[in-house]
């Protein structure tokens, strides 16, 4: 295969693009039931959220534990400006991914000194700063500490009737941010962040532009991050800053994303696939009797895919299938005859 100018897809690409599109596009349209269609809009946005994550965390290898703060900016910034003056939401989606992408940009210059757990450690407190400046502001702001959204049904207001409606509209999200996903890690932007990935100091060495590749990761999966927080704020039609500012969803992204299989195209969706019901089955179930139960197996669940598919679901998968196709046995020479 090929690389024609920035882009380079090959028939790999087919099946793993075409189940993109049925997720997205078809699965939508075809579940009616009530429950079935809420949990999908769930698995979509988190898919959307998991994949935007992936770009900075999975391609970069930045391992980010505060991307909560982009999507409550996006949550709250939507939010603000329609319930208090009137901005349609699909305008607030774009507020709020452009103050995310200042910050993302703002906090690049001490964060991005950083490696590792420090890293982590360092976007974590960011998020932590965010959501407290967020409660305190209300000492300066007259604001409630919960904001609820009126259902009033409207296409440009984002809020639909039926939940299909918005399991399409969370499917043309995930689609968006696994095209995005697609298209870096197949350009050479892709493959300049899979060197800093790899070994920063090597493709310092061979001349790469870190802090710019590394921007550019992270003000992207910044902006998309913050459409998600727009979306569950319309689809839910409720913030507050303990819910959209937290610490689980700083971690849940990276844990479908590594389930999954990091840095793929696909891989945060299978994790959303898997974590999201897993997640609606534990809180059913436990959560009133073991509150915080799913959080402890999401930790053991971490643990045992860390140790036992480093690459995630996907790429044991098809590490599993080199293996079949390597135990297959050889065909036999022709002899010829002299």
């Amino acid at each position: 295969m090929r690389a024609h100018g920035y882009l380079a897809t090959g028939r790999r690409d087919l099946p793993g693009l075409a189940l993109t599109l049925l997720v997205a596009v078809a699965l939508p349209l075809l579940v009616r039931d009530e429950y079935y269609a809420n949990v999908l809009v769930l698995i979509l946005i988190y898919a959307g959220l998991a994949s935007s994550w992936n770009l900075i965390g999975g391609v970069a290898g930045q391992f980010s534990l505060g991307h909560s703060a982009f999507f409550g900016i996006g949550a709250y910034s939507s939010t603000i400006l329609y319930n208090y003056l009137g901005v349609s939401p699909w305008l607030g989606l774009l507020v709020g991914g452009v103050i995310s992408v200042a910050l993302a940009a703002l906090i690049s210059f001490p964060v991005f000194r950083m490696r590792g757990v420090f890293f982590a450690m360092a976007t974590l407190a960011v998020s932590e700063t965010i959501r407290i400046l967020v409660i305190y502001a209300r000492k300066f702001v007259p604001l409630p500490y919960s904001i609820s959204i009126n259902y009033e049904p409207g296409f440009w207001r984002m809020i639909f009737e039926d939940r299909s409606s918005y399991a399409l509209l969370a499917g043309c999200y995930f689609l968006v941010c696994a095209a995005v996903t697609f298209v870096l890690t197949r350009s050479y932007t892709g493959y300049y962040l899979r060197a800093i990935r790899d070994n920063e100091d090597a493709a310092d060495a061979s001349g790469i532009h870190i802090r710019r590749y590394k921007l550019l990761a992270f003000v992207v999966s910044a902006f998309l991050t913050a459409a998600g927080g727009t979306l569950m704020a319309q689809y839910i039609l409720y913030i507050e800053p303990g819910t959209v500012f937290s610490m689980e969803l700083s971690v849940d992204l990276p844990l479908m994303s590594i389930l999954g299989g990091i840095g793929t195209v696909l891989g945060p969706f299978v994790g959303a696939l898997i974590l999201i019901p897993l997640r609606e089955l534990l809180v059913e179930h436990l959560g009133g009797t073991l509150p915080g139960a799913h959080l402890v197996l999401y930790g053991l669940l971490l643990i045992l895919i860390v140790i036992l598919l480093p690459n995630g679901l996907l790429g044991g998968l098809a590490r599993l299938g080199a293996r079949l196709r390597g135990r297959r046995p050889a065909a036999r020479p022709e002899v010829r005859k002299a």
